[in-house]
């Protein structure tokens, strides 16, 4: 599969001229291919909601869209053939690839802090900054752009644009009796999703760039700046070994406590997760042309869909190495002795080991036990530079 099919002009019209380097192309791939499970559960499950389409349509009258495309229309510069060619082939490259029929408009704003967002209720609108194309070199500048098309053809934009206005309209009620509370969890579980759809995203821009050292580097840009000589991809991802696994249950804690404000994953994290999915076998068969194609959406099951998002939280319970989740794994198999691994587990918090407390000389995991985006972002729902790039 090459990059040598035809199309027609840039803006929207169709794919036109697109770069000359051969890459596989997937015609007809649905977004269900890429999406990390727990994404791809909820979205399945809103394409099913009966009548989603009649609080879209009024969703879509009160939200402001038309503002923020006259926005970036007036105050962005508009990538063509005549400005910003090089992103403009990326992008057409990118809808070429995934198969995405029309081709979203994309902006670049003036903005030193790297970031890119795929927003819009009506038609998507992908935005990246200056910083972030100064930034990244030409391949990861494309796995970027990929990222922005696979959350365009995710539905991404829509879904996150309408439960953030709920969420926000449900502030305004917060006078309720444990409203608060109740917001809370909505919004907690908002983030979790947020999360976990970058990570789709990060595997849509793989499949476009098919550059796996392209996708880590730039992550690792985002985390570390424009100093690539003096950064290592290798030793990026031993420090997400080193989160993942180090410290206490104290650590685990805080660990949860950092992540739950973030609308992305860390960028160490998720560079891991993408070199993990880029090795896997679901990754493999896409390469081959075995995947899910998006004719056979509407027969999607929604009840299979949350089993395979379960599963897949349940195998990384089962599988992490962060001492909280070692522990749930060994008191859903049965493990004894509670009180002395919460103890042990603890033990610092109060200056020292309780005097009371056993030498463990046992129960500890081998280290092979199993595997497992970046600055803080603005809580823009796509926004792609609060967990890493696009």
């Amino acid at each position: 599969m090459s990059d040598d099919g035809l199309g027609q002009n840039a803006s929207g019209q169709g794919h036109g001229a697109v770069p000359s380097r051969r890459r596989r192309r997937f015609p007809g791939i649905s977004s269900r291919t890429y999406e990390h499970p727990a994404d791809r559960s909820a979205l399945v499950a809103l394409r099913k909601l009966s009548g989603f389409d009649t609080v879209f349509k009024v969703l879509s009258g009160l939200l402001p869209e038309r503002s923020l495309r006259l926005l970036f229309l007036s105050d962005s510069v508009r990538v063509s053939d005549a400005q910003f060619a090089h992103l403009n082939d990326m992008l057409r490259d990118a809808c070429y690839i995934l198969d995405v029929d029309k081709v979203p408009p994309m902006y670049v704003t003036q903005d030193p802090q790297p970031n890119a967002m795929c927003i819009g209720l009506d038609e998507p609108i992908i935005v990246v900054t200056t910083g972030l194309v100064e930034l990244l070199d030409e391949e990861e500048m494309r796995a970027v752009v990929g990222h922005e098309v696979g959350h365009a053809l995710s539905g991404h934009a829509v879904y996150r644009t309408i439960l953030l206005f709920l969420t926000n309209l449900a502030v305004r009620v917060a006078w309720i009796p444990l409203g608060n509370l109740a917001i809370m969890a909505i919004v907690t579980a908002l983030r979790e999703w947020f999360r976990k759809s970058e990570l789709s995203a990060d595997r849509a821009g793989l499949l476009v760039g098919q550059d796996l050292q392209a996708s880590m580097r730039g992550l690792m840009k985002i985390a570390g700046g424009n100093h690539l000589h003096e950064m290592n991809v290798d030793a990026f991802l031993e420090q997400a070994a080193e989160y993942e696994a180090g410290g206490d249950l104290r650590d685990s804690v805080l660990k949860i406590l950092n992540v739950l404000p973030r609308t992305h994953p860390f960028a160490a994290v998720r560079a891991a997760e993408l070199k993990l999915w880029a090795e896997s076998r679901d990754h493999q068969r896409i390469m081959d042309g075995h995947y899910d194609r998006r004719s056979e959406d509407k027969d999607t099951s929604v009840s299979d869909s949350f089993r395979q998002s379960a599963a897949h939280y349940a195998n990384d319970v089962k599988q992490s190495k962060d001492p909280l989740m070692k522990l749930v794994s060994d008191l859903a198999g049965g493990a004894g002795d509670l009180g002395g691994r919460v103890r042990r587990g603890f033990t610092g918090f109060a200056g020292g080991a309780p005097k009371d407390a056993p030498h463990d000389h046992g129960d500890h995991r081998d280290e092979d036990d199993g595997p497992d985006d970046s600055r803080p972002g603005d809580g823009h729902p796509d926004d792609d530079t609060g967990g890493g790039k696009g």
